[in-house]
């Protein structure tokens, strides 16, 4: 069974974004695994608070213009 597991920070994407992410992540993995493997497919998206998360030493918070704009 195929497992993509992605981390976002938290708000970064909408609600429909994070469907066509797995929609398309699915299409990807059935094209490389075939067909059989589409209803065993697992995509998760796990958003990481503010704070959570780091790079080179820097604790990450999302600026404001990049948080989804929920509609």
């Amino acid at each position: 069974m195929p497992f993509v597991n992605i981390k976002t920070p938290e708000a970064a994407l909408t609600a429909a974004q994070k469907e066509e992410i797995i929609h398309r992540t699915t299409d990807m993995l059935a094209e490389y695994f075939s067909e059989a493997a589409r209803p065993h497919t697992m995509v998760l998206i796990e958003e990481v608070k503010d704070g959570g998360y780091g790079r080179a030493d820097e604790v990450f918070v999302l600026p404001p213009e990049y948080r989804a704009q929920q509609g």
